[in-house]
């Protein structure tokens, strides 16, 4: 009796501690992959949240980080700007007075052979297009001063640019500013662009290249968009202020119709 009943306690004390071990097994063997699912989880959405990023980036709304002081005071140099690629998608074309981002590959630098290190161009591309480097070399921020059929002179007596015979009161020039240091005359074709910066004295632009091939005329196709916000620093956020510095300024054919 004694020996069975001794028999019996063990069996009753061994049960829990048995399910209990198993049940410690199988809530650890539970929670490791939960753990990893959570995990992979993030770098996938990561991931997406980026290729997100950059399709957002390369057709509707790309941060440009600007590099120099061309643009001041309009644009500072470390200034974080918002690009409208959808801006001349539908019809609408570069007028008079927008800063636009251009590629001045064969207008305002020369096209080079393709090589070097694709996989440190393709890196670098992408944090640009984020407005988290400087851009690509071959890309430029300037204002639209003439489109195609216009005539551009510099200067009147007054010291002002023309543009169609009308003089042009440029009131968003870097202070103590002429229009031009270098005299010009001349014609935009069709489909292309005159462009300058409002910091003259310190802006390499349509001007610099004027006995290349090209003129240093923009194609409008190598337009990436326009600038229409401030995105950095924040005391700057909002809209870039616009300019009535054409308004008023008739077509070239004007005075052929």
């Amino acid at each position: 009796m004694d020996t069975e009943a001794q028999h019996m306690e063990r069996d009753r004390s061994s049960g829990p501690a048995e399910g209990a071990e198993e049940g410690s097994r199988s809530t650890h063997v539970r929670d490791r992959p939960a753990g990893s699912i959570t995990w992979g989880r993030t770098v996938f959405l990561g991931m997406l949240c980026t290729v997100a990023l950059l399709l957002f980036s390369a057709f509707v709304l790309q941060p440009f980080l600007i590099p120099s002081g061309s643009m001041q005071p309009t644009l500072r140099v470390g200034d974080r700007v918002l690009v409208n690629k959808l801006a001349y998608r539908f019809g609408s074309a570069p007028r008079r007075g927008d800063v636009v981002v251009f590629d001045g590959t064969g207008s305002f630098v020369q096209e080079t052979a393709s090589g070097g290190n694709a996989v440190g161009a393709l890196l670098h591309g992408a944090a640009a297009s984020l407005g988290l480097v400087e851009p690509a070399g071959s890309d430029f921020v300037k204002r639209v001063v003439g489109v195609g059929g216009d005539r551009v002179v510099c200067c009147d007596k007054r010291g002002r640019l023309e543009v169609n015979g009308a003089p042009v009161d440029e009131e968003y020039l870097h202070p103590g500013d002429h229009p031009s240091d270098v005299s010009f005359d001349i014609v935009v074709p069709d489909g292309r662009l005159w462009m300058m910066g409002d910091h003259r004295s310190n802006s390499r632009d349509s001007r610099d290249h004027l006995g290349q091939p090209g003129g240093g005329m923009v194609p409008v196709e190598r337009v990436i968009g326009r600038v229409d916000w401030l995105g950095w620093p924040l005391g700057r956020l909002g809209s870039l202020e616009g300019t009535d510095a054409f308004t008023g300024i008739r077509p070239a054919d004007a005075d052929h119709g």
